[in-house]
């Protein structure tokens, strides 16, 4: 006789986790056997709860091979990765991790952004591999200060970024599909417009299909070569290829890149570029942040088993787009 499973998780979230949902509910883990879903048959049947992260994602070939299936938890903050019109072709909701990871992710932009223009990654090969002979040699490096900052992306995690400004005396406008009402800042309808007038320009938008490679090669030339680019969303939203050209070129004066289009990847094409200053998309990767997004999904798998509600669904009208 098959077993019936609650809940059917297709990746760790870590130990931890992973104990505190199988001691809970009766949880089929799937993510140890290479072929998916399609390993598991009819073990599948009544499970009404799929766990899964925003990195493994969620398919179409997901939703048909969980034909109960009543609601996915996603382990992080975007969901690009996410069937969100299979979901919502099937009236089945869908929660991710938002909130909680914000201060992390925009701490990182925050990091890249002084790393990149103030060159801390390259001075610190400079001191450890003995080329500190002489003071007055290093590069002179760009200010921060007082400078204009543009964001494209004014939402939870734009926000966090832009109120950090304030301590670095900086003025602040953005770019999104539409103006934000109440929001302190100026809007810009044009992202061309956007990176003329900033000194540092900052991706926080989403990912997916809508905005892939929406910072082009006019938008990179018009931030400019004394511009910065830093990018914490997803590497989708930059045309990699023209910025890594406007950059070899001197037509963009930096870039501070958490994301990659490909990844992982050894970025062999960044060799050389010391105003580039790179991360292995890890902006909510800190002990708190990481336990703290592990916690809403299992309290969104525990409120969807209690009350058939998810706490932090993602909204129907970005289901449907």
């Amino acid at each position: 006789m098959t077993t019936s499973y609650d809940v059917v998780q297709v990746a760790s979230l870590g130990t931890e986790f992973d104990q505190r949902l199988a001691a809970r509910y009766r949880v089929l883990q799937t993510w140890h056997d290479p072929r998916g879903l399609t390993a598991f048959g009819d073990a599948l049947h009544d499970a009404r709860v799929a766990v899964t992260s925003v990195r493994h994602g969620f398919t179409q070939a997901m939703f048909d091979a969980l034909p109960a299936l009543q609601a996915v938890c996603s382990w992080g903050v975007g969901h690009d990765t996410l069937d969100l019109r299979a979901a919502a072709a099937r009236g089945i909701g869908v929660s991710v991790t938002p909130d909680v990871l914000d201060d992390c992710v925009a701490d990182l932009a925050w990091a890249l952004l002084l790393s990149t223009a103030r060159r801390t990654a390259i001075g610190d090969r400079y001191v450890k591999t003995g080329q500190w002979r002489a003071l007055g040699q290093f590069p002179i490096t760009t200010k921060v200060s007082g400078k204009r900052l543009g964001i494209l992306g004014l939402g939870r995690i734009g926000e966090a970024i832009a109120r950090r400004a304030a301590g670095f005396d900086m003025d602040v406008r953005y770019h999104n599909r539409a103006p934000r009402p109440g929001a302190p800042y100026g809007y810009e309808a044009s992202l061309v417009a956007l990176a003329e007038w900033a000194d540092f320009l900052v991706v926080a938008c989403v990912g997916g299909a809508a905005t892939r490679h929406l910072v082009d090669m006019p938008v990179i030339r018009a931030l400019g070569p004394q511009g910065i680019l830093v990018n914490i969303a997803r590497g989708s939203v930059v045309d990699q290829a023209a910025a890594l050209a406007a950059l070899r070129s001197g037509e963009l004066g930096g870039a501070g890149l958490d994301v990659l289009e490909q990844e992982p990847t050894p970025a062999t094409e960044f060799a050389g570029l010391d105003q580039v200053s790179l991360m292995p998309h890890v902006g909510s990767a800190t002990r708190e942040t990481r336990a703290a997004m592990a916690e809403l999904v299992l309290n969104n798998v525990n409120a969807f088993m209690q009350t058939g509600r998810l706490v932090t669904p993602v909204a129907s009208r970005e289901m449907q787009t």
